[in-house]
């Protein structure tokens, strides 16, 4: 495996047990599928209506990350797609995990906000 790659699954490992831990038992990292992002389905997968992509590298692509989330929040057919970023300096031990950077558009933050009960219902 190489390094990126090993990188990649400590950080989806790392987010999956920080999820079970927060209340979300069925978190779980997503099976590799075949073909290109075109394809892909998210790396995290158990939590219903929610499509997650993570990153973790010294660089911050964040317009083409959001891009790859949205196509894969798509082919999930999920409501939401979240894009996760392990900050540079930041551990993926439990306790570090929730410092992690949640993305996603504003408009599926305020539908989701209101699917939770806040705001005014459209």
């Amino acid at each position: 495996m190489s390094k990126a790659k090993q990188k990649g699954t400590a950080a989806e490992t790392a987010l999956v047990r920080f999820l079970q831990g927060q209340g979300f038992p069925n978190a779980e990292r997503r099976a590799l599928g075949g073909g290109g992002f075109g394809e892909d389905l998210g790396d995290i997968t158990g939590i219903p209506a929610l499509c997650m992509e993570v990153k973790n590298h010294k660089a911050y692509h964040i317009p083409a990350w959001i891009k790859e989330t949205e196509t894969e929040r798509i082919n999930a057919k999920a409501d939401f797609g979240i894009l996760v970023v392990k900050p540079v300096g930041v551990g993926i031990t439990p306790d570090k995990v929730g410092q992690w950077w949640g993305i996603m558009p504003m408009q599926q933050m305020m539908d989701l906000l209101r699917d939770a009960g806040y705001g005014d219902p459209r």
